[in-house]
């Protein structure tokens, strides 16, 4: 197949780059912060040699939610959609037992993760402080949610959602090794389109737990009426 057959968007996190809650601002991608007397911070890290994005909760104990997504503008047809890469760490050793991070795609935010109608994603879960890694997908019928086995804290991994075996069949991926394989994660009952999201929050606590992303890309088969 020629390569006008294909899409693509890869997003490395070079130069100035301000995150904004308003799309007519626009930004690549938006941010929805919740916070009410804290600053959670994210900005672009400065002297990275490889493009980097950093957020991080803030002391103040209150609920905090910040997440870094396409302002549910849903453009990633999941029918068309062949691969979603994300290169991601913590940054703290151990995540806080009142802390989660979520990445993927998935159709409109929500506050609460659970709540999401659609999605494909990695969720890191703070337990018992500890960073155990879940997939997870979603599709208005289907919800499978399940351990990986695997940790993620300050070093980094790349992760892979895979649906180039059919919605009905998406595959998780963790450097490069198939993760959650005694699961078939069913998505086929939602055929509309997918947004990039990356969601950390915390009940109210002073911890400061935070993600640093180093590269994401969806990739797909473009529409024959394109």
């Amino acid at each position: 197949m020629a390569a006008k057959d294909f899409w693509s968007f890869e997003w490395d996190f070079f130069g100035q780059e301000v995150f904004s809650a308003t799309a007519a601002d626009n930004s690549t991608f938006l941010v929805a912060d919740t916070s009410a007397a804290g600053t959670p911070t994210y900005a672009v890290v400065d002297g990275s040699a490889s493009g980097e994005l950093a957020v991080d909760l803030e002391a103040t104990s209150e609920v905090q939610n910040v997440c870094i997504y396409q302002g549910d503008n849903l453009q990633y047809d999941i029918d068309l959609i062949t691969e979603v890469q994300f290169r991601v760490k913590m940054n703290q050793a151990a995540m806080d037992s009142t802390s989660m991070f979520a990445f993927g795609v998935t159709g409109d935010r929500n506050d609460t993760i659970d709540t999401i109608a659609q999605a494909a994603i990695f969720r890191v879960v703070g337990v018992d402080d500890t960073t155990a890694v879940v997939v997870e997908t979603d599709d208005g019928t289907n919800n499978n949610d399940v351990s990986t086995g695997e940790t993620l804290i300050n070093a980094y991994k790349d992760f892979v959602i895979s649906f180039a075996a059919g919605t009905d069949d998406v595959r998780f991926f963790i450097d490069g090794q198939p993760v959650a394989t005694g699961t078939t994660f069913d998505m086929s009952a939602y055929t509309a389109s997918l947004q990039l999201f990356m969601q950390i929050q915390k009940t109210a606590d002073t911890n400061t737990d935070g993600f640093t992303v180093d590269r994401i890309s969806v990739r797909g088969r473009r529409a024959t009426n394109a």
